[in-house]
């Protein structure tokens, strides 16, 4: 079995594999200052949830935009499976060409989105990611990584907005009723969540615009469901694209 881990600056996601299968994932929440035993005793836990032993762990891939966090995680992956983990960076074969100024500044979960999603949309394609930032990932149609765009994620935006005024109270982000809020409340999540699909909506037509043509639209990420239903642009959502791209990259470095 593969494991597959994701470490982004909100979210933990793991995921195993047997062959190109997803057949268990859990979601934690990132803590900085955890030590590799704690994550050790957490995997554990999950793992004895979903009654998998340790042992039939073989195999482990990694990408980690959080550079504290990758000597934890490498620790409590090799004292706690006995794996040294393969990790997304220089030497890695992806299979894409990463045709920006320099590529050492592309996130690591930015390329493994790429891999996955020409794997299952072809390209040209656009890939949102709705993590603590929402990027946006531009693949040609010969799978080329062109570059793309970074912007505020959702609740990072929202936080400031309640942090700097203070009399605007906390909201659940849900679709409201209608665009025009007749309450305080209905007000915020009409502003945070059609203000967020116009932003994803007007993004994704500039690239297209920029592109001279027609792109797929994927969308990923824990927020993903929320926006993706009311976006005019996107067309499938797939919550394990992350996932699915690590496990591919995977299998062409285990060939090579």
């Amino acid at each position: 079995m593969l494991l597959a881990t994701d470490i982004g600056n909100t979210n933990i996601v793991l995921g195993i594999f047997e062959g190109r299968q997803l057949v268990n994932d859990w979601r934690i929440a990132t803590r900085k200052n955890q030590t590799a035993d704690e994550y050790g005793l957490l995997i554990r836990y999950l793992f004895s949830l979903s009654q998998i032993n340790l042992q039939d762990i073989t195999d482990i891939i990694m990408a980690c935009v959080v550079p504290p966090l990758l000597p934890v995680m490498m620790e409590m992956f090799e004292r706690y499976l006995g794996i040294t983990p393969m990790i997304i960076g220089p030497g890695i074969k992806t299979g894409i060409q990463l045709l920006v100024d320099n590529p050492r500044e592309v996130g690591a979960d930015r390329i493994v989105n790429a891999v996955a999603a020409y794997e299952k949309y072809g390209g040209p394609t656009i890939i949102v990611d709705f993590g603590t930032a929402t990027t946006f990932d531009v693949i040609s149609r010969k799978g080329d990584y062109l570059g793309g765009v970074i912007a505020p994620g959702i609740t990072i935006s929202t936080e400031a907005l309640f942090h700097e005024a203070a009399k605007l109270p906390r909201v659940d982000l849900i679709k409201p009723r209608s665009v025009i809020g007749k309450n305080t409340v209905h007000s915020i999540q009409s502003g945070v969540i059609y203000g967020y699909v116009s932003l994803v909506d007007g993004i994704v037509n500039r690239i297209k615009k920029e592109l001279g043509e027609e792109a797929s639209v994927g969308a990923t990420g824990g927020l993903a469901g929320l926006i993706a239903p009311i976006s005019e642009t996107i067309k499938d959502v797939d919550p394990f694209l992350t996932l699915k791209g690590l496990q591919i990259i995977f299998e062409r470095n285990k060939r090579a």
